[in-house]
């Protein structure tokens, strides 16, 4: 007698990013009660913090807002130049402050199986002057040198060791434009950090950088603690790496789309989750510039619509 394997199902959050929140102090960002009410409008389990300062900082406060909305609070971010050691004290501090947050808000649903528990303290190196023109193409960008990326290296262990101090699991985000991006770089710093620090690969950024999303996920299946899903339109994608504008100059022109209607295969990505067994959160996200807004309520209802008709 055969017995048929039962369909995985995920947890599916959104972000902010959606809603064009890159930066809390631009003032073209929708308020965060219009984002945290069209992210329950679309039928989201769980949300991220967002850039650092967006979403209130009070513990009281927002454990009331999201609660009266259903939602989870699964991850908050540190977006910053991870190289520089001159602004370093400024991200040890956001750091704190996130995490004292992330600590006092209730914790958010944990999958049988999982290997580390939401929230996570999502670690990404900020995409740069130097890096953003020359995104997704890597024979054109300039790398960074022995004790740039040992500085680099130091200060994500530095920021994972503040983070596992307050009982959150640390992921680093590769993220194109910054210098964590291509392959060989995720590779090179994925061996210096230790499993303490885990990986949160965004199926979008390694489209956009040149990679296969499903040979990503396998090759570091082991670390792979949060996924991000976005989808990139083609026509536009290959129309702004060909203009070199930029990486958030195209993200204004919509290279990333709603979910099921670009280039990823999702279907194979749903067949590669199952296959390493993953039981962890996913969360989508679709750059754009915030003054596009008014269409993010249709993008993200559409993005998880599509993953639950796949079976997600």
């Amino acid at each position: 007698m055969t017995t048929t394997q039962k369909p995985r199902s995920f947890n599916i959050a959104v972000a902010p990013g959606a809603w064009g929140i890159e930066d809390a102090s631009n003032p073209f960002n929708p308020s965060w009660e219009k984002v945290l009410d069209e992210a329950e409008q679309a039928g989201y389990k769980g949300i991220e913090l967002g850039p650092y300062g967006y979403l209130p900082q009070d513990v009281d406060l927002l454990s009331r807002e999201t609660a009266s909305r259903n939602l989870q609070i699964i991850a908050g971010t540190i977006y910053d130049n991870l190289v520089s050691e001159v602004d370093f004290l400024s991200v040890v501090k956001k750091t704190h402050k996130t995490c004292q947050l992330l600590s006092g808000l209730p914790k958010a649903e944990g999958l049988v199986g999982q290997s580390f528990n939401p929230p996570y303290l999502v670690i990404i190196d900020e995409v740069n002057k130097e890096r953003s023109s020359v995104a997704g193409l890597f024979n054109e960008a300039k790398r960074l040198g022995p004790i740039e990326k040992a500085q680099l290296i130091k200060h994500i262990k530095e920021i994972a060791e503040i983070s596992k101090s307050y009982g959150i699991r640390a992921v680093l985000h590769p993220h194109a434009g910054g210098y964590i991006e291509f392959e060989d770089e995720i590779e090179e710093i994925a061996l210096a950090i230790p499993e303490e620090i885990g990986l949160c690969l965004d199926t979008g950024h390694l489209y956009y950088s040149g990679m296969d999303p499903i040979k990503m996920l396998l090759k570091y299946s082991d670390r792979l603690d949060y996924i991000h899903f976005k989808d990139i339109d083609l026509p536009i994608y290959k129309n702004v790496i060909e203009r070199r504008i930029g990486f958030f100059e195209g993200c204004s022109e919509g290279v990333m789309c709603p979910i099921g209607k670009g280039v990823v295969d999702y279907s194979g990505v749903k067949k590669l989750l199952e296959s390493i067994n993953y039981t962890g959160w996913i969360t989508i996200e679709q750059e754009r510039d915030p003054r596009d807004c008014n269409n993010s309520l249709k993008d993200v209802s559409e993005s998880l619509q599509y993953l639950k008709k796949k079976g997600y």
